[in-house]
């Protein structure tokens, strides 16, 4: 997978910078849908109203499309945690989060995280999409670490916890959570992961 230079927004007007926007729009809803494999460019253009000219006018090809693909999807993924995923700086706001995680996997019906879903379709074909994938994981696992972190500064954590593989057992517990949620159909997968996760956490609490 190489993306090409027209992959970046270079000095886009308004009506250029929300063209790009859509294709990208169109592309992550369908390519959450069907797959990268399965979703073609001319699908993406009629989704998005535009010509074959147009969307090569913003992207290079296909492959760089994908990895704005990733791009948006990570925003997404991030901000429909929100406020809960800035805030995850006690037990109780652990737990919440976890409430929220769950809600989202039953609103979406159980399809999946679209970040596990596109690493598991490109991880190990693209090495550009893998490190793109990966930077978008990072970026979950540092906010979820920054609240923990603040749980240690307050003196509530023990000094020896690690709130950065605190925080990768969460997120590990989310994406296996969900990933056996889409296969069973069932949420409970998700809200035992979670709550295991969580409850490791809560024996690294310094006792009151």
């Amino acid at each position: 997978m190489t993306a090409g230079h027209k992959s970046e927004p270079h000095a886009l007007t308004e009506r250029g910078a929300a063209t790009r926007s859509r294709i990208i729009d169109a592309a992550a809803n369908l390519i959450y849908v069907h797959g990268v494999e399965r979703t073609s460019l001319d699908e993406v253009m009629a989704a998005s109203g535009v010509s074959k000219s147009q969307l090569y006018h913003y992207f290079a090809d296909k492959d760089a499309l994908v990895l704005e693909v990733i791009t948006k999807q990570t925003e997404r993924v991030l901000g429909a945690q929100q406020p809960h995923l800035d805030a995850l700086d006690s037990l109780a706001a652990l737990k919440a989060w976890r409430n929220v995680m769950v809600r989202l996997n039953k609103a979406t019906g159980g399809r999946g995280c679209p970040l596990g879903s596109l690493a598991s379709e490109l991880a190990n074909d693209s090495e550009p999409a893998r490190k793109r994938l990966a930077d978008g994981f990072s970026m979950w696992r540092d906010r979820i670490e920054n609240g923990l972190a603040k749980m240690q500064e307050r003196g509530e954590l023990m000094p020896s916890a690690d709130p950065r593989e605190l925080a990768l057992a969460l997120l590990g517990a989310v994406e296996g959570g969900l990933l056996l949620a889409k296969t069973t159909r069932s949420s409970r997968p998700l809200e035992i992961a979670l709550d295991m996760a969580i409850e490791h956490v809560a024996r690294q609490l310094r006792a009151r």
